[in-house]
């Protein structure tokens, strides 16, 4: 009789607590160059999510990269991330891109005709693509980011 109350109660412990959702990407948002320094430009965004489930898990954003005028130019480097349950949250993304790797990578004819364009207008496009790793119970997903966001550039 033990055993069989033991098994209940877990049984009734797991299938109560929703797991079987991995978080909802809403939108990345806030991006802004914070610094224009020393040849490096840093990039500052935030990205939403929504998480259904009952427990929390942690997400990691190393597979996530950051475009300018649809040109690779550096990767997303954050802490892995603790994810609530059953609640909205905000990631924070950084990014250091070398100036010298956006021209390096315009050297094309057009392509640099529009970066000096980007730069007279004081606007650039960023683009954070990727996947996030979310992991939860020993469970791992992923899922892709893919936002588009005209920044202005203060000098």
């Amino acid at each position: 009789m033990k055993n069989f109350l033991y098994f209940t109660f877990i049984f009734v412990l797991l299938t109560s607590c929703s797991v079987n959702e991995q978080p909802i990407f809403l939108k990345v948002d806030n991006i802004e160059v914070t610094s224009f320094s020393g040849g490096v430009v840093n990039l500052k965004a935030n990205a939403f999510f929504e998480n259904p489930n009952d427990v929390g898990g942690k997400i990691s954003t190393d597979e996530v990269s950051v475009f300018v005028n649809e040109v690779e130019v550096a990767k997303v480097f954050s802490d892995e991330f603790e994810v609530p349950a059953k609640n909205n949250f905000t990631i924070p993304l950084t990014a250091s891109i070398p100036t010298k790797k956006i021209f390096e990578a315009n050297k094309g004819g057009d392509a640099i005709g529009g970066l000096l364009g980007s730069l007279l207008s004081n606007k650039i496009n960023v683009r954070f693509k990727g996947n996030l790793k979310y992991t939860v119970l020993g469970f791992n997903s992923e899922f892709l980011i893919d936002e588009i966001e005209e920044v202005k550039i203060k000098f």
